[in-house]
Parts: C-alpha cells; structure tokens; sequence
C-alpha cells in the first residue's frame, strides 16, 4: 500500500545516499542491507516526485530500496535522451511493454495534453499501477491497454513477472509454453496494424517487450510503410537486433546504437 505522506515521499529515499559507501564495507554492509531489508521490504510502495532528468517532479509510486533508478530519474539515460529529442508537442506517442509508466510519464509531459499516450501492458498487476501513476499526475491524454502486442491479434499466453523480486520492473513476457509456470495466464493480443485501423497511428514508439520485439513489428508493417513513427526498441538478443535492424532497413529506417540494448531508428 502506497503511503500519502507527502514528507516521507520526499524523503524517504534520500535517506540511504550517504550511506551507500558503506554498503561495500564488510559486516557493517550486511547490517545495513539487513536493516534496509526490514525497513523497507520490496512490497513497500511510497509516491515520490522523481529527483531528476526530463522525468523531474513528475510523480512515480515505487519502492524506494529496488526502484532507486527510477525515483532518480537515473534508469536508461540514452532513451531517456531520445524520447526528449524527438517527442514534441501535439504527437501520438506509443509505449510498448509500459511496466509502471517511467516513459509514458515522460511522454505525456512532452506531448502536451494536445497529443495522445497509449500505454500497453499485459500484466494486469502492473497495469493497475500504471493507471495510478498516471492519474496521480493529472494526464488525461494517456490511454492503458491492458493487452499484449504481438503480430497478430489474438490471445495469447503471458507469463507475469515475480514482483516479489521487484516491485518495480516488470519482466512479463509473451511464451509459448502453457505450463510453464503458475503465474502465466491468457490475455488479449493486438497487432498494431488492426489498433491503428480504429486509432490514431504512433509518431513515437517506445518498444520493450522482453524479447518479443521481432513479433511486435512484424504486425506494424503498415505502420512502418504509411506512417515511419521514430522507434526506441530495447533488444533482448543480438539476433533480434540483427533482424531487426535489416527489417527495419527494407522500410526505409537508418538505425544506430543507443546503448547496449537500445536501438533507435529514424526514417531516412
């Protein structure tokens, strides 16, 4: 449960930052990681106004132990940076696989509320926080879909992650395999082709879906050749990113190197 104390949101997570150095220090670290573990467990969630970056001052409820990146402002700085470059007011901008919200936020401030956010998230745990993070910012403009996007529409298996590990990032992903574990259920798949045949097409796509990238732009082939939306896609492996670079490539698309996991392709 998420606390509304103004003042701990605020300062809660500041509170570990002087003694991280001391984390490393032996037994005096695993004291401190023992005391943090019972101060904050993983399942504690706080409403906090993200410290810096583009995402500044919006507001994120995470825990403050495992979701320090993101209550920094700190996590994928290259994306961050190209969202910022080439988002602009007025645009439809599309995240896919949007866990707790960090870039639908950001989206939503660069947009304007003259544009339009739709955020897709598969788990349905994770999509509850979402909507809440994105109320508790004031931004009407942004849609949830609590779907799966794959290369077609249809239903789909869907493995949700283990948020007692993280509360704060969600590794959900598309699978194949019924019975591979307790957590996976069915959920609607759509293509992103047959969703923009009844809404309005991505300027921006923002793409991580943990592994799945091929299958996603496999149905966004009308999309890609009507349309030439800037994408961020986070590669899960480098075969994915091989293919994908050449599938991109066919429509037109330039594409370089983010980081190690992003890639970002622009219409020549």
């Amino acid at each position: 449960m998420a606390t509304s104390n103004p003042r701990l949101a605020n300062d809660c997570p500041r509170y570990p930052s002087p003694l991280s150095r001391l984390r490393n220090v032996p037994l005096l670290g695993s004291l401190l990681r023992l005391a943090s573990r019972k101060q904050v467990p993983r399942e504690k969630l706080i409403w906090v106004q993200i410290e810096r970056g583009p995402a500044a001052k919006l507001w994120i409820c995470a825990n403050p132990r495992t979701g320090k990146s993101v209550l920094l402002g700190e996590g994928e700085p290259r994306v961050q940076q190209a969202i910022e470059v080439y988002v602009r007011p007025g645009m439809t901008f599309y995240d896919l696989g949007a866990n707790i919200g960090f870039f639908s936020l950001l989206g939503a401030r660069l947009v304007g509320p003259e544009g339009r956010v739709v955020s897709f998230e598969a788990d349905p745990v994770i999509a509850a926080r979402l909507r809440e993070n994105i109320a508790h910012n004031g931004f009407c403009h942004t849609l949830v879909e609590e779907k799966a996007v794959w290369c077609k529409s249809s239903t789909v298996s869907f493995a949700c992650a283990d948020i007692s590990q993280s509360s704060d990032h969600s590794a959900g992903y598309v699978t194949a395999n019924h019975a591979e574990a307790a957590n996976v259920i069915r959920v609607p798949a759509v293509s992103l082709d047959d969703y923009c045949l009844s809404h309005p097409p991505p300027n921006f796509i923002k793409c991580d879906v943990e592994g799945a990238e091929d299958e996603v732009f496999r149905g966004a082939a009308n999309i890609l050749r009507q349309w030439h939306p800037t994408i961020v896609c986070e590669m899960h492996s480098m075969d994915n990113q091989f293919a994908l670079i050449r599938y991109f490539r066919d429509f037109g698309y330039s594409c370089c190197i983010l980081d190690l996991n992003h890639v970002l392709a622009l219409f020549a």
